[in-house]
Formats: C-alpha cells, sequence, structure tokens
C-alpha cells in the first residue's frame, strides 16, 4: 500500500517537512509505502475552468507538474496534504496544485485515504486544515484523524522537532491512517466499494426565469 504526501512548502527542509518526516518514519513502521512529492516551491499556476480537462482527461497545462502529481495520486491507496499557514489559509502554490489536481482527474477516489496537515508558528492551523479536507469531502474520500487537529507548530526550521504533542499528533495519524487503508482494502475484497447513484445536479438558476 501506498500514500503520495504533497509538501506544500517552499522550503525543503522546513517545519512542514519535519511533520512530513514523523509520518514517513510512522509509516514505514506500518509497512506502508510513501512518496513525497515537494510542491511548494514549483511555479504552479490556478486553474482558468476553461474545461480542457473534460475533453482530454487530464489538466491542459502540463508542464508544471499538475499531471504527474494527477499519476501518482491514481496510484495511490492514500494522499496526505502538508501546508505552512500563510495569512491563515495554505499555501497558494499548493491550493492551484489541488484546484487543478480534483478538477482535471476523472479517476474514481472512493474510498482513497485522505488527511491534511498544517504547520504554523502560532495561529492559522485550524482554518488551514478545514479547507484542506474540503478536497477530500466532496470526492469520497474517507479523512483520518488523530489525537488532535493535524497540526504542528514551529517558526524557525527544525523547530517543529521540538513541539512533543504535534509530533506525536503526527505519529497518531500515521497509525490511524494506516488501520484505515487496511481495513478498507480488506472491505473492498469481500464486498466492493459502495454503489453510485446517478448524479443528480441541482441548480439555483430557474431556467423559466433565465429565458423571459
Amino acid at each position: 500500500m501506498k500514500v503520495l504526501i504533497l509538501n506544500g512548502s517552499p522550503h525543503t527542509n522546513g517545519n512542514t517537512a519535519a511533520a512530513i518526516d514523523e509520518l514517513v518514519k510512522t509509516f514505514d513502521i506500518e509497512g506502508i509505502e510513501t512518496e513525497v512529492y515537494q510542491a511548494g516551491g514549483k511555479a504552479i499556476r490556478g486553474c482558468i475552468a476553461c474545461g480542457g480537462c473534460g475533453k482530454t482527461g487530464k489538466c491542459v497545462f502540463g508542464a508544471d507538474g499538475v499531471n504527474e502529481v494527477a499519476e501518482k495520486f491514481e496510484a495511490a491507496d492514500g494522499l496526505i496534504v502538508a501546508s505552512p499557514v500563510y495569512y491563515a489559509s495554505p499555501n497558494a502554490t499548493l491550493v492551484a496544485l489541488l484546484d487543478r489536481l480534483f478538477n482535471s482527474t476523472s479517476f474514481d477516489k472512493t474510498m482513497k485515504v485522505g488527511a491534511s496537515v498544517a504547520v504554523a508558528r502560532r495561529g492559522g492551523c485550524s482554518a488551514t486544515f478545514d479547507m484542506l479536507n474540503k478536497y477530500f469531502t466532496i470526492s469520497g474520500m474517507p479523512v483520518a484523524s488523530s489525537q488532535y487537529w493535524n497540526c504542528v507548530h514551529g517558526r524557525t526550521p527544525g523547530e517543529a522537532s521540538y513541539d512533543a504533542e504535534g509530533m506525536q499528533t503526527m505519529r497518531t495519524l500515521a497509525k490511524n491512517m494506516a488501520f484505515i487503508m487496511k481495513s478498507i482494502a480488506l472491505g473492498k475484497e469481500k464486498y466492493g466499494l459502495p454503489e453510485k447513484e446517478p448524479w443528480q445536479p441541482t441548480h439555483f438558476i430557474r431556467e423559466d426565469l433565465k429565458n423571459k
């Protein structure tokens, strides 16, 4: 089994990386393969809602790594997105990647396990955590939890490793996520995936009024 971890920080050896390292070490113990993708330092543009991905099955802007991440995501059993906190929000580069990743991919994400991690000097973790989880909950992905909201605190590089509760939260998250992934694999083998109904889109603009 494999977990793809997106590092949304532009600093490869910063506090977000320290949180990820703790996750990776625990996944190793649990027998789960991990791959860390360094997203934060890339030049990733935002989605322009062109609809091109609906025709080609991938994002039309293919040079900045989003389609590469899509292939890794499709092959993974779980996805963790980790971000530093900027103005009580995730890094904009990571948000641009996730917007395009989830919008452009048509493969079934049902029962792939998701988790988010927020890293801050002081505040804004819960707002960042909430925003990142929305990508999972619109995609049929169970969200792995921990003993606390998945956040770690630190200012200068390396300080996060001294956040004893934050590091414990990362270890607990990885253990819980590994358990959920293994349980889902057994459930899929015995029961299969939940049956899906045809999508029922509901719009708020009435056609009869628009055509007057």
